[in-house]
């Protein structure tokens, strides 16, 4: 997996066995790893992702929200 940012952060992890323990490789000014962990973290302790039963809103540009409680996204 890798994960790059236009920061110029990269993370990197690799595994032996599919699932085998991790090694992860990151550098630049953000720790992504760290970040994307936080969000697993969350996701499994709320047992689904938050995008479903979220509200939907649509600009008149096209513009996509999708929110639930506190996590909005925008696409």
């Amino acid at each position: 997996m890798r994960l790059l940012r236009p920061d110029g952060s990269w993370a990197r992890a690799t595994a032996s066995e599919f699932l085998g323990s991790l090694i992860v490789h990151q550098c630049g000014p953000r720790r992504l790893w760290r970040g994307l962990q936080r969000i697993r973290n969350w996701l499994n302790r709320q047992g689904e992702l938050p995008a479903y039963g979220a509200r939907v809103t649509i600009s008149p540009d096209g513009e996509t929200t999708l929110s639930r409680g506190v996590w909005t996204v925008t696409l």
